[in-house]
């Protein structure tokens, strides 16, 4: 009875990691030895996953729900790194260099995650070009995102950053530009570097001009 529990929790993983853009490309056997590997675990809302100065011992996949990488100064002002969302992964940046973890990563809501420890995926790294590949195309599109939003931070006044922000966000959906994502304005003021107020202040700038429009569960970005 364990052993068919077992198989059954390598082929639920096994589709997990499937539709991990992490994991794209690799054969199905080394897809079930990381299946195996891996550690479902599920977290509650506003729960910190990882603290900033911890060891860096796992890598984590987020199944499902959403989460905010973010840094605190001396008196407690967060400020937002990034969102992410389903299918994103966290802690690989650590797991390559040694660092300790760099910034808090806390859950925005209702989480599932598979963890995966440090010594498992060193030996999955060892075995696998394609997902040596895939972790550096990772890296690779944080570099840029931070390079984008330290542009945008430097040239743009808060009426752009917040606009851009919003494009960032947004997803064609049957030819038009919507936002589905969950993000407070509180966290967009603390990702564009603005007051709560500055930025519900633009959103509304935005909505009254024409540029967007605020549904039920999306926005639309009106591109005309």
């Amino acid at each position: 009875m364990q052993a068919k529990q077992h198989k059954s929790g390598v082929k639920s993983g096994l589709t997990l990691l499937q539709n991990i853009p992490m994991f794209a490309g690799l054969p199905d056997a080394q897809l079930e030895q990381i299946a195996r590997m891996a550690v479902s675990r599920k977290v509650a809302r506003n729960t910190t996953i990882v603290y900033v100065g911890d060891s860096t011992d796992s890598l984590f996949v987020l199944v499902s729900g959403s989460a905010k990488v973010l840094n605190r100064d001396a008196e407690g002002n967060e400020v937002i790194l990034c969102l992410l969302g389903e299918g994103e992964c966290f802690g690989e940046m650590g797991l390559i260099d040694g660092s300790p973890r760099s910034a808090d990563v806390v859950t925005n809501e209702p989480c599932e995650l598979l963890v995966i420890a440090k010594v498992d995926l060193m030996k999955a790294l060892a075995d696998n070009f394609d997902l040596c590949l895939n972790i550096m195309k990772s890296l690779v599109l944080r570099l840029r995102e931070a390079n984008r939003k330290i542009e945008s931070l430097a040239l743009m006044d808060v009426y752009g950053r917040v606009a851009k922000l919003l494009l960032d966000f947004s997803e064609k959906e049957h030819g038009i530009r919507v936002i589905r994502r969950k993000v407070t304005k509180q966290d967009m003021a603390k990702m564009v570097g603005a007051s709560r107020e500055m930025v519900s202040r633009v959103m509304k700038d935005l909505e009254r001009s024409g540029y967007i429009r605020v549904e039920a569960g999306r926005i639309v970005l009106n591109e005309d």
